[in-house]
């Protein structure tokens, strides 16, 4: 079992990429999967906290400056400079608009550290941003929704936000204990293997998170091409764009985490907490943001190696 699971990290983009072409083509699979997608992510957090342990997760706790900055200006920053521009522009009620403001609002994909780890760099501050970004997210959301009351209750999404960092703080401690007693030594043999198993659990996950994608391509395939063309400008556009900056201010230890958060938003959260005619709208969305999402370490990983390249 554990050289299979190594098997599987060895080639972690190709399951990830088997996963997308499952999720569209296994269309029962997907609708049976959805529901069991909270549980799911619970389980992905537990393996990444089992992973880094608590010894590497908090150990980076003075770079907290550098992490709270880069929350704040993640999480608050930036969509609030979009709901300013949108609304300049007239069209801040928008789907496209009301899409890209909750995307930029949200903390970082609960898979981020994965996707960094994918791309060969450290997932810590990938994994940092995530905790502090989710346990930040009630007070960072309550300005862009005071200025946006179109997107909806402000109260259902500070409650959200409350469930959803308990949890992660349950699955979190729940992997740093179980490696604090099961494994306080993991063998690279050992973790490669723990790596195979997220790895197919993220394959697995976005089996579920395809289910509205998959029917859309049949019934409103025009509808889906405007909105795969809005999530990967956003998705990759923020990468290219945090990495260029950071790199350039000579933050190159957390330019590619931190690039990787910035286009990779736990943007699921709000179709939970927000209501029905807020979010159906959104749905198509979410299927054609997993696209970009899952496919970065296949389509970005040039991108990182040639702009992180070390200088001569």
């Amino acid at each position: 079992m554990i050289k299979l699971l190594n098997l599987v990290a060895r080639h972690g983009q190709v399951a990830l990429v088997i996963g997308l072409v499952a999720g569209l083509v296994l269309q029962d699979l997907a609708a049976a999967l959805k529901p069991w997608l909270p549980q799911m992510v619970a389980g992905l957090l537990c393996l990444n906290s089992f992973r880094i342990g608590a010894r590497r997760a908090l150990g980076g706790l003075r770079d907290g400056i550098s992490s709270l900055k880069a929350v704040l200006v993640l999480q608050m920053l930036l969509p609030l400079s979009a709901v300013l521009l949108f609304q300049a522009l007239g069209v801040a009620t928008t789907p496209i608009a009301v899409a890209l403001v909750l995307m930029l609002a949200a903390p970082a994909l609960t898979g981020s550290p994965n996707l960094t780890q994918l791309l060969g760099h450290a997932p810590d501050p990938a994994f940092r941003l995530l905790i502090l970004g989710t346990t930040l997210m009630p007070l960072t959301v309550v300005p862009i929704f005071l200025l946006s009351p179109n997107l909806g209750s402000l109260w259902e999404v500070i409650q959200a936000s409350i469930r959803l960092t308990a949890t992660i703080a349950l699955a979190a401690g729940l992997g740093f204990a179980c490696r604090h007693l099961l494994a306080p030594d993991l063998s690279e043999r050992a973790g490669r293997a723990v790596d195979g198993l997220t790895i197919l659990a993220l394959a697995v996950i976005v089996i579920g998170l395809m289910a509205a994608l998959g029917p859309a391509l049949f019934t409103a395939p025009m509808e889906v091409a405007k909105w795969l063309s809005v999530v990967f400008a956003a998705n990759f556009g923020l990468q290219y764009l945090t990495l260029r900056g950071l790199v350039w201010r000579g933050h190159r230890d957390i330019a590619a985490p931190t690039a990787i958060v910035a286009g990779n938003r736990n943007f699921a959260l709000f179709l939970i907490a927000l209501p029905a005619s807020t979010t159906d709208p959104l749905l198509i969305f979410l299927g054609c943001y997993q696209l970009p999402m899952y496919l970065t370490p296949v389509l970005m990983r040039r991108f990182y190696e040639s702009a992180l390249k070390p200088q001569a």
